[in-house]
């Protein structure tokens, strides 16, 4: 998707007292589908450089229902924390569930990993990519909002990537590192062993029983 392709416009701002602070929440609408991308802000961002900022993907489960089986929760909890520290940050809050694939085909995905296949290819099975996130909105909702270099909360470097893709700068990478237990590790260890994220996990150590379950021993990792 070229960025002279999509337009964004910030429909409606309004203020949103949280645990970590006070924060403005924008809504925007594009031309592309029927998606409501969203904006908190924090403090005065317009012309500032180095702000603190977090481009997150919505994770129903992780984010409203507290889900375990993966950081995605944990991640927009640090990020907005760690914005109130600062007393000034964006979150741009993209609607694309399940790493673009949608809720009803991340829950599908659920039971082909319990089933014993990763998050990628689980995704694969389902006829889609292994993430099928575009990240034009956050790059055109950081413009409209006047940032003009970003701390970015992030341990994925195709976000990295993606927003200098989109001419935004980014001044240092902030890593978010995630709570590691048993409901969580294969889906961290494929995040970093095929996904490239920037993770420092402990060393796992499993049955050989366990490994072909969790698609150590048949590749699926």
């Amino acid at each position: 998707m070229l960025m002279t392709d999509y337009r964004m416009q910030r429909m409606a701002c309004a203020r949103l007292p949280t645990l970590w602070g006070e924060f403005q929440l924008c809504l925007y609408t594009n031309n592309q589908d029927s998606k409501e991308h969203l904006a908190l802000v924090m403090g005065d961002v317009r012309r500032r450089t180095g702000v603190l900022t977090r481009i997150h993907s919505e994770c129903f489960t992780g984010d409203v229902l507290g889900s375990l089986r993966c950081d995605c929760g944990e991640q927009l909890e640090r990020a907005l924390q760690k914005i109130g520290e600062s007393g000034r940050g964006v979150i741009v809050y993209l609607r694309q569930e399940g790493r673009g694939i949608g809720l009803l085909n991340k829950l599908r995905a659920y039971n082909l990993q319990d089933a014993g296949y990763d998050t990628v290819d689980a995704n694969l099975a389902l006829g889609h990519r292994a993430d099928e996130r575009d990240y034009t909105p956050a790059g055109l909702i950081l413009r409209d909002l006047g940032v003009r270099s970003v701390r970015l909360m992030t341990n994925n470097p195709t976000k990295l990537e993606a927003l200098d893709a989109l001419g935004i700068a980014i001044v240092e990478r902030v890593p978010l590192q995630p709570t590691v237990h048993a409901d969580n590790q294969h889906y961290l260890d494929t995040k970093v062993r095929r996904m490239r994220h920037l993770l420092n996990l402990p060393v796992r150590e499993v049955s050989g029983d366990r490994q072909q379950r969790n698609g150590y021993g048949n590749g699926k990792y």
